[in-house]
């Protein structure tokens, strides 16, 4: 399927944003569009390209700028990090809707529980604190595990809030809005929280964020015509939660919303960093469990980083490992960006990788920082981004990354011929 590229980010977003509802979807498996709308268009914007005049000279920037942007694919390559957080609220609608204009052909909802046990798209059970407005209503911050304290300027202590998903009920959670993750631990007032956005981020598209059900986000990334990529985050309250809703429970009933919603088990990618979730799907619901993704934060040693190692999860029925990009990167003797041994023995031992995240370390000209960390001596440019999806893309072989810009990894897809769908 190939698509016109608008010019003009910022205004095709705000086309998208009207548009969404009547979205065409050509995907076998999605419910069917109405009204006779054309395919939605990809919206590089200026981002990529700029990326681009920043790197350093070498074959992949010459190869980049020659690249014919005319025509421009969503990809699978390219995954949209809870949407399009780099700009947008994370886990909005309106991220999401971003997300998928850029080209991403898999979108994330994160997926946490409401004390009414349904289920949510949030990064976490606990931030709700920081990526929405609920410490300034004051019915609802009542109910948070730990209700807004201001912050103590004479002491110097600095504000407290801890607002779960689990404090609240799901039509509750819907009474509020969406902002950029952030806060300013130094306020005084519910509203001073609520600021604090990184000058490399932006408020300019966080005047709305649409919170979102788990199963609304399926039914709008049908018409999107995206695939789903949900992940069960872990719970910060004791399981089972009340006594009666076990991990398993949980696990269940996120499965449960895509066989209800008809989706076929080839579009989605179920992701979870607890092994036992992962096995949990490969075992009991073996369809949607051929694509469940480990997500591995475990700090590197010997043992977990080796090929034995990789061999047992492979036997497990775990097909596909997604680390931090880091842990799939080395440099070699001359400072070059290199598969790491961890890639190596995980690809030996059969298994697909999948890298997060691209587009949310800020400027990269002191190093990266903690994304970058086994890298740090190559990193001195923002355009050096695009040398390290390289490496992923081409000498790691990853089948996809994570970005909170999916522009930019849609961007080089299709430059480099990986753009399928």
């Amino acid at each position: 399927m190939t698509l016109r590229i608008c010019v003009g980010f910022a205004l095709c977003v705000a086309m998208s944003l009207g548009q969404a509802a009547t979205v065409k979807d050509r995907s076998p498996h999605a419910a069917p569009a109405t009204g006779g709308q054309p395919e939605p268009s990809v919206h590089l914007g200026p981002r990529p390209f700029w990326l681009v005049d920043d790197m350093d000279d070498s074959p992949l920037k010459a190869r980049l700028q020659a690249c014919n942007t005319d025509s421009v694919k969503k990809t699978d390559f390219s995954i949209g990090h809870r949407g399009a957080p780099l700009q947008f609220p994370e886990h909005t609608r309106e991220s999401y809707i971003a997300a998928a204009r850029m080209g991403a052909g898999i979108l994330e909802c994160d997926v946490a529980f409401t004390r009414d046990r349904k289920l949510v798209c949030r990064h976490a059970q606990d931030d709700l604190h920081t990526t929405t407005n609920i410490v300034a209503v004051p019915a609802l911050n009542a109910k948070c595990t730990q209700p807004f304290v201001p912050a103590d300027p004479a002491t110097g202590a600095p504000a407290e809030a801890e607002c779960r998903t689990s404090d609240i009920t799901l039509a509750e959670f819907k009474s509020l809005t969406g902002k950029m993750d952030a806060y300013n631990p130094m306020a005084t007032t519910p509203e001073e929280y609520l600021t604090g956005t990184a000058d490399w981020r932006t408020d300019l598209y966080a005047s709305r964020g649409t919170l979102m059900t788990h199963k609304e986000s399926i039914e709008l990334f049908k018409a999107l015509g995206v695939k789903f990529t949900p992940e069960l985050k872990s719970p910060v309250v004791d399981m089972p939660f009340e006594g009666d809703y076990s991990q398993q429970d949980y696990a269940r009933q996120m499965i449960q919303d895509y066989i209800d919603a008809g989706v076929q088990p080839g579009d989605v990618w179920p992701q979870s960093f607890n092994l036992e979730d992962v096995l949990y799907w490969v075992n009991e619901t073996p369809r949607f469990g051929r694509q469940a993704v480990f997500l591995d934060q475990s700090a590197p040693t010997p043992e977990n980083t080796s090929l034995a190692y990789m061999e047992v999860l492979k036997a497990q029925g775990v097909n596909i490992l997604a680390p931090a990009l880091w842990k799939l990167l080395a440099l070699d003797n001359q400072g070059q960006i290199v598969p790491s041994r961890y890639a190596e023995n995980a690809r030996e031992a059969g298994l697909d990788l999948i890298a997060w995240t691209v587009e949310r370390s800020g400027p990269l000209e002191n190093g990266g920082g903690w994304y970058y960390q086994t890298v740090t001596d190559a990193i001195n440019n923002d355009g050096d981004m695009l040398t390290v999806i390289d490496v992923l893309a081409r000498e790691v072989g990853v089948i996809g990354i994570f970005s909170d810009w999916p522009a930019t990894t849609t961007f080089y897809a299709n430059c480099m011929g990986l753009a399928k769908h």
